[in-house]
């Protein structure tokens, strides 16, 4: 079981932008519940009782969010410059166990970590892979018959063993032998660019299916499709949302609260006021102390902590953040 995590958290958020104006992408609330929750539920979940974070954008928050948590979570704040996927590894290489597993914080998946620590005994890297879905654009690996990489993206290569599969791509999930890390420069550095490509053509790199939850909180859109697929308990998820709500509604469920009505599905967060005559739901996630209209009517839609929704409003496919209403027309 691994007895460490190391969790990415320090990127810029662009594609996810404007919704991460003002947070971290990796805080950015998934049925009320911040993603990086689901990235420490999933670590603590397969013995990870270290957790380490790295932080550059807004670091102050992702401290914020450590401190509330009772284990311990280390957060490494990079400054001046952001490291990247490796350089980030090398600055706390020495706080690193001798195997630790590596997470996205803005991804939501059960990957299983204990099973990608197991096949270090072969390996010095195993990587989690989930299958290209014909619309994809990722980039797609070739793992061999003993399931090693032998085809990183074109980036490097191997003899293979066998036969080969190049169905699947990274899921950004990883386990490392720490040592892995000396193939990494100082200062910014991709992992797969620098340790990767040196560790594949020494086959060295175990590429482990994943056919469970993966989904790439990336876009607005893929942002809104997370939370109404979480509201209806399509996507499973380390941590389950509905034990943090003051109010959940499954679907065809319907409840009038505070001269409201509200039709399931539907997650609502701790003091929500709600407006006389909102018809809120189906497919509705309110976040703590939202504050919601008179007459509102809303479906398919996010509102975060603290957002406002004017008397009146009628509002599908949209995001009310901290920053204003993102209207996707979907």
């Amino acid at each position: 079981m691994p007895a460490q995590a190391f969790l990415l958290a320090a990127g810029f958020g662009t594609r996810l932008r404007p919704l991460t104006l003002h947070r971290p992408k990796p805080l950015v609330p998934v049925c009320g519940v911040p993603m990086l929750d689901y990235a420490l539920a999933l670590a603590h979940l397969h013995g990870a009782e270290e957790v380490v974070v790295n932080a550059h954008y807004l670091p102050e928050q992702i401290q914020a969010w450590a401190a509330e948590h009772h284990q311990p979570v280390h957060v490494h704040v990079e400054a001046p410059e952001i490291l990247g996927t490796g350089g980030g590894l090398k600055a706390v290489q020495a706080l690193l166990d001798e195997r630790f597993v590596v997470v996205n914080g803005d991804i939501l998946c059960d990957v299983d970590l204990a099973s990608l620590m197991e096949h270090l005994d072969q390996a010095d890297a195993s990587m989690a892979l989930r299958t290209l879905a014909p619309d994809e654009r990722y980039g797609s690996l070739t793992i061999d018959q003993d399931s090693t990489v032998v085809d990183l993206v074109g980036l490097a290569t191997a003899e293979p063993n066998g036969e080969v599969d190049s169905s699947r791509h990274f899921t950004g999930v990883h386990a490392l032998r720490r040592e892995a890390l000396d193939r990494v420069p100082e200062g910014f550095a991709c992992i797969i660019r620098t340790a990767y490509c040196t560790m594949v053509p020494e086959k060295r790199v175990r590429g482990i299916p994943h056919d469970g939850t993966w989904f790439d909180v990336g876009t607005p859109q893929a942002y809104l499709q997370a939370n109404l697929m979480a509201v209806r308990g399509e996507l499973p998820l380390p941590l389950d949302p509905h034990t943090r709500a003051h109010v959940w509604l499954g679907a065809g469920s319907t409840l009038e609260r505070d001269g409201a009505t509200l039709i399931g599905p539907l997650w609502l967060g701790q003091d929500v006021i709600l407006g006389a005559g909102a018809v809120l739901g189906p497919d509705v996630v309110l976040g703590d102390r939202a504050v919601i209209g008179q007459g509102v009517k809303l479906q398919k839609s996010v509102v975060w902590d603290g957002a406002e929704l004017a008397a009146g409003a009628d509002l599908e496919n949209a995001i009310v953040y901290d920053g204003g209403t993102l209207g996707l027309g979907l």
